[in-house]
Parts: structure tokens; C-alpha cells; sequence
């Protein structure tokens, strides 16, 4: 399939996991990809993984919480680029806490990345979205739906994700805009690979059983992200789908 021919994309995340996987897969489809990541040198290799499956990329440094940097990455894509025609909100942070133990700084930290930062992206990229009658894909989570025990700043930030999205899909709709959301779950990805618990965690109450044989890599989820962002999406708009082997079934 090539989907993606003659567009471009905007993914945040891009240096790793569910960023990186869907940077790759829309470039297999002939996008023009920027891959946008705090980690720079992870970034551009995702950029020259894109180039080696047959897209154009370019990297770019961004921390998503910096309004600074948000305007300065979206800048450099129409100055690379000319247009854009998909934003795609990858980046994340998840961190475990005691909630009574924790810190106003740490809870911060997380709802400005994912939350705030994917508003300040989707508000960069909007005017340029409109131009081109494109569409924005929110990475939420499964923690949207359910309790995520220990988890209750990741669960917040990912929540107000996907009710932004919604909030977007009806704004932008009749202007040609389309915005969607994924719930990942049951996903390996290093963000979750060597997550720190606190003590005292209860791994049952976290731990829910999944339905299918075994939880998979990041690129399930990207091939997922790929459709909602293609014009084999156009009709979904204000919608998520849920990527979790079944746990929540």
C-alpha cells in the first residue's frame, strides 16, 4: 500500500516505541515523515530508518511541553515539507506513583507532556491541517478507560487526551479536519519496558488478563494509526479504538 504518497506527517514520540514504529510504517507507505523526539540522536535514526523503507524524513528535537518548541518543529516542517497533511501525537511519559506521596512537580511533568503537549502540537499544526483538509491522530491509552492503579497522573493526562480529541473531531469536522484517538494496552514498549514501581505496588490489581495469546510490538499499534490518518479513515472522525489484545473485553 502506498497511502501516503505525496504526504506529509508529523510524528511526535519518533525516537522509540509506538513514535518510531508509526514513523516507519507511514514512510513505508511513501510519506514524507518529520520525526519529531526529545531525544535527538534516537530521532534521527528514526529518520534514516524512514529513508531506508523508501519515505523522505527529517528529524527534528522537540520536547512537546515547550510552546517554543512546539511552533519552532511544526515551522520547520513547512519550511522542509510546504505542507502538512497528518499530525500524529506519539509523545508520552508514564510514571508510577503512591498518589499520596506524590509530588505537584512530577504530576505536572506528566500532564504536560501528554496532555498539554499534544494540545500545543495540535494547536501549531491546526492552520496547516485546515489548509490541507488533514487530520490529527492522539495517542491516549487504555488507562483512559479503566483504573490504572498507581497510575493516576498518566490515567488523568490520558483521559483529557481523548476527550480533547473529541472536542477537536466536532470543531474541525465540517471544516475538513478529522481527529481520532488510539487506546494502546498490552503493548511491550521501552516506556513501559523498565517502569519503576513504588513500594508497595499490588501487580494484580494492575495486571488484567488479555484474551489473546501474548502482548505485542509497537507496530500493531502503527499500523492501526496509519488507517485513521489515510483516507481509508476518512469517514471515522471523534472516534478511538482500542488496541489491547481484548483485555478490556
Amino acid at each position: 500500500m502506498r497511502r501516503f504518497e505525496d504526504k506529509v506527517v508529523l510524528v511526535t514520540g519518533a525516537a522509540s516505541g509506538i513514535g518510531r514504529a508509526t514513523a516507519l510504517r507511514v514512510a513505508e507507505e511513501g510519506a514524507s515523515v518529520i520525526c519529531a523526539d526529545l531525544q535527538a540522536e534516537a530521532a534521527q535514526a528514526t529518520a534514516k530508518g524512514a529513508e531506508e523503507r523508501g519515505g523522505h524524513a527529517i528529524s527534528r528535537a522537540c520536547d512537546v511541553s515547550r510552546p517554543d518548541e512546539v511552533a519552532a518543529t511544526v515551522a520547520d516542517a513547512l519550511s522542509h515539507y510546504g505542507k502538512l497533511d497528518a499530525l500524529c501525537n506519539i509523545a508520552g511519559f508514564l510514571r508510577m506513583d503512591n498518589f499520596h506521596e506524590m509530588a505537584l512537580e512530577d504530576w505536572n511533568r506528566v500532564l504536560s507532556i501528554n496532555l498539554t503537549g499534544t494540545m500545543l502540537m495540535c494547536q501549531a499544526a491546526l492552520p496547516h491541517l485546515l489548509a490541507t483538509g488533514g487530520n490529527i491522530v492522539n495517542a491516549s491509552s487504555t488507562a483512559a478507560l479503566a483504573g490504572l492503579p498507581w497510575g493516576t497522573a498518566y490515567a488523568a493526562s490520558k483521559g483529557g487526551v481523548l476527550a480533547f480529541t473529541r472536542a477537536l473531531a466536532i470543531e474541525y469536522g465540517r471544516q475538513g479536519v478529522r481527529a481520532n484517538a488510539v487506546c494502546p494496552g498490552s503493548i511491550k514498549t521501552p516506556m513501559t519496558g523498565g517502569l519503576a514501581m513504588p513500594e508497595g505496588v499490588d501487580l494484580t490489581l494492575i495486571h488484567r488478563a488479555m484474551p489473546l495469546d501474548k502482548p505485542r510490538g509497537p507496530e500493531t499499534v502503527a499500523g492501526v494509526i496509519a488507517m485513521l490518518a489515510s483516507e481509508d479513515g476518512a469517514h471515522i472522525n471523534g472516534e478511538y479504538i482500542r488496541i489491547d489484545g481484548g483485555t478490556l473485553s
